[in-house]
């Protein structure tokens, strides 16, 4: 096993905080589980099960996986094949040879396992189970794995979300293989007893040890909430700030959207910029090392979504039920992402000083108006005030641009002359954007009045990228726990009418 490998198969892993793997096949009880569920974990596809959910690792030994990702695209980030595949999304791709299963090799199979020799084989989730041990090496801890969609019952047919069949064998060649492959995925539970890796089947046969339901419970847990509530309709809009940590990388950005909303996000927000004009010549031409090439422009220029990747954000957020807009910080970005259905639009504080920008969006905008006023002073709120006087709605964040802001610089007391100036004129919306470590200034502002605060996210860690230290990484709970606390703050907070509340009772009474 090259260096590469190990070095490929790690680079991934390294990205997850979570010890989780997700080996995904195609049966149908696949279906069952939420695609959120996977948000945060390494994910490993069998064939073309990426286009259930886009898997990191892909692996396949057979041709016709190359022409169902051709057809629906690749998604992966690593593929490991025997075949000559390139993949349209530009992925990494690490040959292996393929070893066919003989009734005289399927005991080296099993015992290639537990070796350190790594092939394609036959049965694709004893490779995937392989890669699940490198990772968990790789981590230096044991790993939990589950395996979701291997349902060992070909007249179930296959999952609903893998669309087209490509597979072109006779039916009773297929029924045959899918049933041997029960066997021989009982005696791979059994050779990895006491290892690095606790595998867990997800189904309903009688090896099973979570259902789909109960995998769905575990990893998106029901919110309690008190009868007597109802369902309440929370009053703060709550934003996961993905800024560009998609790395243009569709897959990863649909990692991200699909974890915001898991964790209770309201909206997504991205950002856009026009490469070319928003930067000088100099700044794009400086080196920059990056998966993307050698400059600066390079690295730029991959961070941004096309056309193509709007309408995939919208078409995404529009089927699992979150709303997303974009921080657009020059004119050709505005003008560009008013063909799309944005929720807002977004000024932040770093075009806070580009005045003839401001004004066309504020003379033009119909859409809602969320500024950001790090870097600025009373002088600037009242130009804005004034300037966009059309706008029916104008939410005024309360930020400080350093990364991160000190405590003591956060002056969350503005929110709540951000809120007085609410009170005159109903169409500001005060919120905050926080760029200060956890959620206590966050909480803090919902308190002064916030009904908008913004957080910024990641998913993982890279050598290259240069993430702004208080991202949340949406690999861990703490986006979670970070939404949760907004929620537990605004049910404290209440009303500001006074009224009788049922909880209350008289101890001495006339």
């Amino acid at each position: 096993m090259t260096d590469v490998f190990l070095n490929q198969i790690g680079a991934i892993a390294s990205t997850y905080n979570t010890d989780t793997i997700f080996i995904l096949g195609k049966g149908p009880s696949a279906d069952l589980v939420p695609p959120e569920v996977y948000a945060g974990s390494l994910v490993i596809g069998l064939n073309d099960a990426e286009r259930i959910y886009p898997a990191d690792i892909s692996i396949f030994h057979a041709d016709w996986v190359k022409n169902a990702l051709a057809e629906t695209g690749s998604r992966a980030r690593l593929y490991l094949t025997s075949t000559d595949f390139r993949p349209s999304n530009n992925a990494e791709v690490l040959y292996a040879p393929h070893k066919p299963l003989t009734q005289e090799s399927s005991d080296l199979m099993i015992q290639r396992l537990l070796s350190d020799t790594f092939v394609i084989e036959d049965l694709l989730f004893l490779s995937a189970l392989k890669v699940a041990r490198l990772a968990a090496s790789f981590r230096g801890r044991p790993q939990t794995v589950y395996m979701v969609g291997f349902d060992f019952r070909p007249e179930l047919g296959f999952a609903s979300a893998v669309g087209k069949q490509h597979e072109n064998i006779a039916q009773d060649e297929q029924a045959f293989r899918i049933e041997i492959q029960e066997n021989f995925f009982l005696n791979a539970l059994y050779m990895l007893r006491d290892t690095d890796i606790d595998v867990c089947h997800v189904g309903n046969r009688n090896f099973s040890r979570l259902s789909p339901a109960e995998l769905a419970e575990r990893f998106l847990p029901i919110q309690k909430v008190d009868a007597s509530e109802g369902a309440r309709q929370w009053g703060v809009s709550v934003i996961a700030e993905l800024t560009t940590n998609h790395f243009g990388d569709r897959g990863r950005l649909e990692r991200m959207v699909r974890a915001a909303k898991a964790a209770g996000a309201d909206y997504v927000k991205v950002q856009k910029r026009d490469v070319a004009s928003f930067y000088s010549k100099e700044q794009l031409a400086a080196p920059y090392k990056s998966p993307f090439g050698k400059t600066f422009a390079d690295y730029r220029h991959q961070l941004e979504l096309d056309g193509d990747d709007f309408i995939f954000l919208e078409n995404l957020c529009n089927t699992i039920g979150i709303k997303w807009f974009a921080s657009i910080l020059d004119e050709p970005s505005y003008r560009y992402l008013m063909d799309f259905n944005p929720a807002m639009v977004k000024l932040p504080s770093t075009i806070s000083e580009h005045r003839d920008y401001l004004a066309i969006v504020a003379d033009t905008c119909t859409k809602p108006v969320v500024l950001s006023t790090g870097m600025t002073d009373q002088a600037y709120e009242q130009w804005v005030l004034e300037t966009f006087s059309k706008s029916e709605q104008l939410y005024l964040l309360q930020c400080n641009s350093a990364y991160p802001t000190p405590a003591h610089d956060c002056n969350v007391g503005v929110v709540r002359h951000y809120h007085a100036l609410s009170k005159a004129n109903p169409r500001i919306i005060p919120g905050y954007s926080s760029h200060d470590f956890g959620w206590f200034g966050s909480a803090l502002a919902v308190a002064a009045g916030a009904r908008m605060v913004e957080k910024h996210v990641k998913l993982g860690n890279t050598e290259w990228a240069h993430f702004d230290a208080v991202a949340i990484d949406l690999t861990t709970g703490d986006f979670k726990d970070y939404v949760t606390k907004i929620r537990e703050t605004e049910i404290v907070v209440g009303t500001e009418e006074k009224q009788i509340n049922a909880s209350e009772h008289h101890k001495y009474r006339k």
